[in-house]
């Protein structure tokens, strides 16, 4: 007897996630999954610092002729 209601239950939560898209909120998730939000702009800084070498070097002429040199 419990089993039917229990998969009415999952027929009922399957289609609520198929036609209620959107309404995702993101800061839950984002507490959810552990993001720390001052991560963002700190690492983006790290890594402009780590590969200037390599952009002075590749990106100049790269960017001339359109081509991204892969």
């Amino acid at each position: 007897m419990g089993r039917g209601r229990a998969k009415a239950k999952q027929v009922k939560v399957a289609r609520q996630l198929k036609y209620n898209s959107g309404g995702t909120d993101l800061d839950r998730l984002k507490s959810e999954l552990g993001v720390n939000d001052s991560q963002g702009d700190d690492s983006y800084d790290e890594l402009v610092e780590k590969y200037a070498d390599y952009a002075d070097d590749y990106g100049a002429e790269d960017r001339k002729d359109g081509t991204t040199g892969h």
